[in-house]
């Protein structure tokens, strides 16, 4: 054995010295094992680690992608393995979409992660180890990734509720090939990573013998990179997160907060508000375009930003992301169980009906029952001096255009316009203790 070898440390004294105390009390640990290097090793690692924390189960995942004619064989090898050491294993086999938009390696990766998260243990652990981070964090820096991106792998995150564990991400796969050949482990081999059209091969056979050669450290050096853009990142999670809190508007985000921001921290917060909304890789430009517009616009302009089937408007001065609705009913829609106290939901309109106290619709009206119907145009509603064109209150309320294609008209049961919610109610059916209507355009919200 080589003197490299023989300095080897034993990682497992690394593992139960670096374990979290996030993970103290937590007794069951699954391993996603893929029957490689890294995990057999980890496999390996948690199976000692028993002996020194009383109370651990130890269990593995195998994903079953299908992809390769070996993957069988990877299974059987998967079971023979835990078998050696008498922990559970659980195969779940998923089909890979190989026409998916974003990739064979990406489609593989989001149905191993579901794998993951199908589990019943109290924490995920995973075995990348530290050229797997030095990969990841060229191939971001490679797709023009944020600081985010750049931040690689955590050692500690959270996956669907659960801890997700990387122990090993301080180690090269060196090291894991000597701990290996110490303990006489045997792995399977992928031969797609020797596939050349995948970048991150290409990075990993390519690139980094070169790295390697000229700069021995420069696994080290990425990764102390890494750490501090999570710093950075994190620093940067917490003042969008301040300057979030204080744009938030009722039912939107306050423009004139929003405003007051540098126009870079207007552009983070609004990307954080829209990801609250479920809106994720919208371009740059796109959204440094909109807030150009915003803050060079008057009140009366209308700014909007298109999302995919929804868009971004300004109203009463707060921006609201609303569905663009394909088909407006063209029916009165009966709301049942209509109560001030609740907000009545219409799937039909993506919409809402919410209720203040303070003058409006008497509750004598309320009880009679409601339909929300379509404007079909030359509506008119009753006002202390006259009936007015609903058309012109909507225009008057500042409404942009797409909101007054697709806003209800509140009305009795027998049909008659009792209000355009959120804008008028009709005076003939007014009451000064009654409720005011207002139309929330969009309620669905980011879970």
């Amino acid at each position: 054995m080589d003197a490299s070898r023989k300095m080897q440390p034993d990682l497992l004294e690394h593992v139960l010295a670096n374990w979290p105390d996030e993970l103290s009390g937590l007794c069951a640990f699954e391993l996603g094992l893929s029957g490689g290097l890294d995990s057999v090793v980890l496999l390996s690692l948690l199976a000692r680690a028993r002996a020194h924390r009383p109370g651990l189960q130890v269990s593995a995942v195998h994903v079953h992608h299908g992809l390769n004619p070996a993957a069988e064989a990877w299974v059987q090898h998967c079971q023979q393995v835990c078998t050696t050491w008498d922990i559970p294993l659980r195969v779940v086999r998923v089909q890979v979409d190989r026409n998916a938009p974003q990739g064979v390696e990406a489609c593989a990766r989001q149905l191993r992660y579901e794998a993951y998260q199908q589990t019943k243990a109290d924490v995920v652990v995973l075995a990348q180890h530290l050229d797997d981070q030095a990969e990841t964090v060229l191939l971001q820096l490679l797709r023009g990734g944020g600081v985010r991106a750049l931040a690689g792998m955590p050692v500690l995150r959270q996956l669907a509720g659960r801890p997700l564990w990387r122990p090993l991400l301080q180690f090269t796969r060196l090291q894991l090939e000597h701990y290996a050949g110490e303990h006489a482990l045997s792995w399977v081999e992928d031969d797609s990573n020797d596939d050349l059209a995948y970048r991150r091969n290409m990075i990993r056979h390519r690139v980094m013998p070169l790295l390697q050669q000229h700069i021995p450290a420069y696994r080290r050096h990425i990764a102390r990179s890494a750490w501090h853009m999570a710093q950075a990142s994190q620093l940067l999670d917490e003042v969008i997160a301040s300057d979030l809190s204080v744009c938030l508007a009722e039912d939107g985000l306050g423009v004139i907060p929003l405003l007051a921001l540098s126009e870079v921290r207007q552009g983070f917060v609004m990307l954080a508000w829209l990801q609250q909304w479920g809106v994720q890789g919208i371009a740059p430009n796109r959204l440094q375009e909109f807030l150009r517009q915003l803050r060079e616009s008057g009140n009366e302009s209308q700014p909007t930003l298109q999302l995919d089937g929804r868009v971004v408007l300004r109203y009463r001065q707060s921006l609201h992301v609303v569905t663009l609705l394909v088909n407006v009913p063209n029916t009165p829609i009966k709301l049942d169980a209509v109560s001030p106290q609740d907000t009545t939901y219409s799937p039909e309109w993506a919409g809402g009906l919410r209720w203040r106290a303070g003058g409006g619709l008497s509750m004598d009206v309320i009880a009679g029952g409601l339909t929300l119907r379509p404007r079909v145009g030359g509506e008119l509603l009753m006002q202390p001096y006259g009936r007015k064109e609903v058309r012109k209150l909507l225009q008057e309320a500042g409404m942009p255009p797409l909101l007054r294609k697709q806003w209800p008209l509140l009305c009795s049961a027998e049909g008659k316009l009792l209000a355009v919610p959120g804008v008028a109610v009709a005076s003939d059916c007014s009451d000064a203790s009654g409720f005011w209507p207002d139309w929330l355009p969009e309620m669905k919200k980011a879970p």
